[in-house]
């Protein structure tokens, strides 16, 4: 057994956004620090993160934000307020890399690289002294004689006054989250809420997705019906896959999807195909055109309004014949057309695995956690940061920037936390 006789002020478990930046804020303030990552490098998630550009921030207010981590964004107040998107932004900046805005507030480096945020995080660990462990996998957390020890896979046993934890989730096994920390902080007496996927495609009942299968629908609106209820669910980009749809419209509300599937067994879904049309205004359109096109066959007519691959599957819900001539297109066939246009529908069955989530839903109870420290409520020197707190927002940068913002305010309390005790 390996066994380091060091004692580090603090150990941070997992180097991903938040592990990375806590052990940085806490190198700044002086700390001796070990980061454990079990990959052989550092930021194995960020990598993949839009799309391998690293949608590192959003610039949206601060109640914006609160408001897409609800309910538990009032918890991640204190975190915002400590290390915010204009520090984030600063943060980067300041070492060199661009930074640029596009739609939506979302931030992305310059360079459309993840690997350039990661290697602006690796040398802010070697500048602030930290000790990284790769190919680490801590495995458990003990106290002993008022410290941590923190035994890893290989049985590498590491020393430490307090301790980070800051695993990840339990999405996206491949990079390493694979729900660790959360055996860890359910040992130490700590509850975790119900692991769920979410920003997570979904699986739907009709079989003629397949062959819509790599086809975008941009700028169209989304909408489902919750009992009697239509609720939309904004404007954006649906994709269809071979066993359903993704896309950023369904990623972003797929959490609150994947609970309403909970209690049911399939949920209806419409596409506004034309959301910047009213039905009296395609009605105009319609028969105006139907006019001035005759003879033209409706499968024609429709691929100026419609990509061509999904215009004979439209005909089909709408009950027209795809070779009828426009000008014979009857009132109600036109009519049903254009509801069809308006709530082009496909049924929800279910989503893909948490492994292949972007985020995990729930996670260490944020009852359990101070949020003016990110200390343990129950195992004092404990701390939390990043994807392992319960609560996670939609796409846009936010989840990056929780993980940012928690790790830093964990590093620097469990640093104050050493300096107060050694006075």
């Amino acid at each position: 057994m390996s066994d380091t006789k060091k004692m580090y002020d603090i150990a941070v478990i997992g180097g991903g956004a938040a592990g990375s930046m806590a052990a940085i804020r806490a190198g700044q303030l002086g700390k001796s620090v070990i980061l454990a990552e079990r990959n052989d490098c550092i930021g194995k998630k960020i990598m993949i993160t839009g799309k391998g550009r690293c949608n590192l921030t959003n610039t949206a207010a601060l109640d914006v934000f609160i408001k897409k981590f609800s309910p538990a964004g009032e918890f991640l107040r204190t975190s915002f307020y400590s290390f915010f998107n204009e520090d984030v932004i600063g943060f980067f900046r300041s070492r060199g890399l661009g930074l640029k805005v596009e739609r939506q507030g979302r931030v992305f480096p310059v360079t459309d690289k993840a690997g350039s945020v990661v290697s602006v995080l690796v040398k802010c660990l070697k500048e602030g002294g930290v000790e990284v462990a790769y190919s680490t996998r801590a495995a458990n957390i003990e106290i002993e004689d008022g410290h941590f020890i923190i035994t890893s896979e290989d049985a590498v046993r590491i020393r430490a006054k307090k301790v980070i934890l800051a695993t990840g989730g339990a999405s996206y096994r491949a990079t390493g989250s694979t729900g660790d920390g959360f055996i860890m902080a359910r040992r130490m007496g700590h509850m975790v809420t119900d692991l769920k996927p979410g920003l997570v495609p979904l699986k739907t009942k009709e079989r003629w997705v397949r062959d819509l299968r790599g086809l975008s629908l941009e700028n169209v609106r989304l909408s489902f019906m919750r009992g009697d209820k239509r609720i939309d669910c904004g404007i954006g980009d649906v994709m269809f896959t071979h066993f359903g749809v993704s896309g950023p419209l369904v990623l972003d509300m797929s959490g609150e999807i994947v609970s309403l599937l909970g209690s049911r067994e399939e949920i209806r879904f419409m596409i506004d195909l034309k959301p910047g049309l009213t039905k009296e205004r395609l009605e105009s359109k319609l028969v105006g055109s139907f006019v001035a096109k005759g003879n033209t066959k409706i499968k024609n007519f429709m691929q100026d309004m419609l990509p061509k691959r999904i215009i004979d599957i439209f005909l089909s819900l709408s009950d027209v014949q795809r070779d009828k001539p426009v000008n014979q297109v009857t009132k109600r066939e036109r009519g049903v057309m254009i509801d069809t246009l308006k709530a082009f529908p496909f049924t929800v069955t279910g989503c893909l695995s948490i492994e292949d989530a972007m985020v995990t839903v729930g996670g260490v109870s944020i009852k359990d956690i101070n949020p003016r420290t990110m200390e343990s409520k129950k195992v004092p020197g404990l701390y939390f940061a990043g994807e392992i707190i319960e609560g996670a927002a939609p796409s846009g940068g936010y989840n990056l920037q929780q993980a940012f913002s928690t790790g830093y305010l964990a590093g620097e309390k469990s640093s104050e936390a050493v300096l107060n005790k050694e006075a």
